[in-house]
């Protein structure tokens, strides 16, 4: 690998990716449009028998201006996949029967006029035959059932609901006003029950007087562990979370030592995620995850009298994905997770990971991105897993070890004319070495000058991976309209070190704005970018960037904002995890105000004279809409530059509905269209 101040970065696949039997006829491709978008399937869930994978897969609906997942299913050894359900239901969280013939999962059916359950929307426990006979619902539930889990031998099953609960001085005008919002969110107490599929009897085993974020079941029966919070807001979920552990023997709960995740660590303010049973009930596991400092696994010891906890130790360099990662043991002593290194994703086997200095295995090399995995332990000596995983040249699909892919979720893009991928790096701040994805169009030649649309990843404590994605905010489309697309891994992002990742704490609107700024003068030296039209984008965190970089900047001829921040007090006041913000500006607004203060283009909104489109939802609590508000004004009524504002009525953080995906990616074309290439109507 050259050591150029910006060099090429392409590694070669180390992972074989075994092809499926298809017509050998070359295809004749064409230009991606919008249109195409909404014909993809996404794979979210799995689960794995030793004869079948069954998942959930997502698509969209037009008429129904959402996407719904249906359950399906795929034999281990290869052949066609069979779709279970279609009735515009959503389905999740599928679990085999110890005998593989019979698939639980959560679904949310709804019939018309129906109010009760199992058919009045609310999500209910179902089951259905491999075969696809026998759709039935397990349990019926008014309020329905929040999550569940199959017990080890099939004969019961573990479900939670929670209950609105609340005894204080005020408890009489809230229940009296129940349809108003209350500043303490929901008092919703979560209870675990249990149900004999022989006989239906419903028992009661936890009232937790807390609320339960998710529960795992030891395969033995004998324990349940939860991560559990005061009550429903995420400002408790970041701070006041812990992993609780109830003994059926005694019926009491023990704590697990949160010292661990929060004294131990230089965050206090982890977000728990994915509690995992090993096999012999001896030992827990779950994801810490922090905004700005790298996400942990923890190890609980239950061994003895009182549990025990210990952060597991990282190779180093390697850091655990966060949000979202799941954990599966093999045995008591490995277990099996996503690592995250350099824009790639992989499953990685830990021996021991309770001990010091325990032994790494990473089960997918190469230049993969692993989504989801799912373990079925069907030999003494290893575990098989199945995997939904994508490349730099394919989209997602479902893969089974030895590297043999089982599902074509997508044939129609076998049509496509697909964007040319690459890792690209140059010199960031200070000269630290930074990363990018780099998509160009589908025909680009060496030394063709392009537009370029600099599109920022949110977070920031995440990074773009090196894969193929055709989403809503310019990847695959905009190189599919002569545009090349840069999504730069700036400082703060996962996957390349700790420090690299920790460095931007108390350096936002500094670091993260030099590395992208320098990337783009990479490109524009090397003949690739054609400084004449540059455009900047992003979401969430993209979308601050971009409000930061355009008050620095005249050279981009235009800039779309999505759910962007522009003012770091009033995000701490009115956001939904004051954390994130408590952390990056090293305190309080009134301790620190320094750092607020210089985190904010709020200062700087007179120096902007770029042409910007502004998105967001109008529920988002995470970036609320009067940032974007206040971004508006100051452009329309103060700055007199040229911009737009877009608020999606209903939508939060993300944008879910079907119309409201098409008119933010047709606004995008038309933005970039008129500012950036100079097209009029």
């Amino acid at each position: 690998m050259r050591t150029l101040p910006f060099a090429w970065l392409i590694v070669s696949c180390a992972w074989f990716i075994a092809p499926m039997p298809g017509n050998a006829q070359p295809l004749v491709k064409r230009a991606i449009t919008i249109d195409d978008y909404f014909t993809q399937a996404d794979i979210f869930q799995l689960a794995y028998s030793s004869k079948h994978i069954a998942y959930t897969e997502g698509r969209w609906q037009e008429a129904t201006d959402d996407r719904k997942a249906d359950l399906w299913v795929v034999p281990t050894q290869g052949g066609p996949s069979r779709r279970l359900t279609a009735d515009r239901a959503s389905d999740r969280t599928p679990q085999f029967s110890p005998d593989g013939e019979t698939i639980y999962f959560l679904g949310n059916r709804k019939r018309e006029g129906e109010k009760r359950p199992p058919y009045d929307g609310k999500a209910q426990v179902w089951q259905i035959d491999v075969s696809g006979q026998g759709l039935k619902a397990v349990t019926r539930l008014d309020g329905g059932v929040e999550a569940y889990e199959l017990s080890r031998d099939g004969k019961s099953l573990y479900y939670l609901v929670h209950i609105d609960k609340i005894e204080d001085d005020w408890s009489g005008l809230r229940s009296k006003f129940s349809k108003l919002d209350y500043g303490h969110g929901q008092n919703r107490h979560g209870q675990i029950w249990q149900l004999d599929l022989a006989s239906f009897r419903e028992t009661k085993l936890i009232d937790a007087g807390r609320n339960i974020r998710e529960f795992a079941v030891s395969r033995d029966g004998k324990r349940i562990a939860m991560i559990t919070t005061p009550d429903d807001k995420v400002v408790s979920f970041e701070g006041q979370s812990r992993v609780d552990v109830w003994h059926a023997s005694i019926g009491k709960i023990q704590i697990v030592p949160e010292d661990v995740y929060r004294k131990k660590m230089p965050s206090p303010y982890a977000w728990l995620e994915h509690v995992a049973w090993n096999t012999d009930g001896t030992k827990l596991a779950f994801n810490a995850i922090f905004d700005g400092y790298p996400a942990e696994i923890v190890i609980a010891d239950l061994s003895g009298a009182a549990p025990t906890a210990r952060k597991m130790d990282r190779p180093l360099g390697e850091q655990v994905r966060g949000y979202g990662s799941p954990l599966a043991w093999y045995g008591p002593d490995h277990l099996y997770f996503l690592a995250e290194s350099k824009g790639r994703v992989r499953l990685t086997a830990v021996i021991q990971p309770g001990a010091e200095g325990p032994a790494f295995m990473i089960m997918t090399p190469g230049d993969v991105v692993v989504e989801q995995f799912a373990l079925a332990a069907n030999t003494l000596a290893n575990a098989d897993y199945a995997m939904v995983m994508a490349t730099p040249t394919r989209f997602a699909d479902i893969y089974v070890q030895p590297a043999k892919r089982l599902t074509n979720v997508n044939p129609q893009a076998e049509q496509w004319k697909l964007p040319q991928l690459s890792v690209v790096s140059w010199k960031g701040a200070g000269g630290q070495s930074v990363e990018g994805i780099l998509e160009l169009p589908p025909d680009y030649k060496k030394g063709d000058k392009v537009p370029l649309v600099v599109e920022i990843h949110g977070g920031p404590t995440t990074a773009t991976y090196f894969k193929l994605q055709y989403w809503i905010y310019g990847r695959t489309l905009l190189p599919a309209r002569g545009y090349a697309v840069l999504c730069p891994n700036y400082r703060g992002s996962t996957g390349y070190g700790d420090k690299f990742t920790t460095d931007l704490i108390g350096r936002e609107n500094d670091l993260d704005v030099e590395d992208i700024l320098k990337g783009v003068d990479a490109l524009v030296e090397h003949g690739i970018a054609d400084p004449d039209r540059l455009a900047v984008s992003g979401w969430s965190n993209g979308g601050y960037l971009t409000n930061c970089i355009i008050t620095k900047t005249t050279r981009f001829k235009a800039a779309i904002s999505g759910a962007g921040i522009v003012d770091a007090v009033m995000e701490w006041g009115s956001n939904d995890e004051p954390a994130y913000t408590m952390v990056f500006k090293r305190g309080l607004p009134w301790s620190n105000p320094e750092k607020y203060h210089k985190a904010s283009s709020t200062y700087h909104l007179d120096k902007i004279r770029t042409p910007t489109l502004i998105h967001v939802g109008a529920n988002d609590e995470r970036c609320p809409p009067g940032q974007s508000r206040m971004l508006y004004r100051a452009l329309k009524e103060y700055v007199h530059v040229p911009t737009e504002l877009i608020v999606y009525p209903g939508e939060g953080h993300g944008i879910a509905k079907y119309r409201n995906r098409r008119a933010k990616m047709e606004w995008d074309l038309a933005w970039l269209d008129r500012w950036v290439m100079g097209k009029k109507k």
